[in-house]
C-alpha cells in the first residue's frame, strides 16, 4: 500500500503549514510519528480520540516520505502482535496527499470517511 493514515487535531495541521512540516509531541517523547494503516484507523480513533470533534486525517503518500519509516508494534503492547507504521523524522507536508475531515457520530464513535481512498 503507498499510503499510511495520520489523525490530529485541526488547530495542529493549521500550526504544521505555517511551519512547513509537522512534528508532534510524540516526535520529541517517543522518537517517531505515529501512523495507521487503513484497517487501523477506526480502531485507533475510537481507543484514543472517542468523543473528539476537532479532527483531520491526513492521507499520506509513502514514497514522498524524507523520514525513515519504520513498521513496528506499539510501544504499550510490544508482544500485541499488531505492527504499525512510524515515521522517524519531522512529516513534510508534500508527502500529504489529502486532508480529510474526520468528525465522530452522535455517540462519539468513527467510521471511515467516504472519500478516504478517492
Amino acid at each position: 500500500m503507498a499510503n499510511i493514515f495520520h489523525m490530529l487535531p485541526k488547530k495542529d495541521w493549521e500550526e504544521a503549514q505555517e511551519k512547513g512540516f509537522y512534528s508532534p509531541k510524540s516526535l520529541e517523547n517517543e522518537g517517531f510519528i505515529h501512523f495507521s494503516h487503513t484497517d487501523q484507523i477506526v480502531s485507533v480513533a475510537n481507543s484514543l480520540y472517542k468523543g473528539r470533534e476537532d479532527l483531520l486525517l491526513l492521507r499520506v503518500y509513502i514514497p514522498l516520505l524524507e523520514g525513515e519509516l519504520k513498521e513496528e508494534p506499539p510501544l504499550e503492547a510490544p508482544m500485541s502482535g499488531l505492527i504499525f507504521p512510524h515515521l522517524y523524522g519531522k512529516l513534510n507536508l508534500n508527502a500529504v496527499d489529502k486532508v480529510l475531515e474526520f468528525p465522530c457520530d452522535k455517540i462519539g464513535t468513527f467510521s471511515l470517511p467516504k472519500d478516504l481512498l478517492e
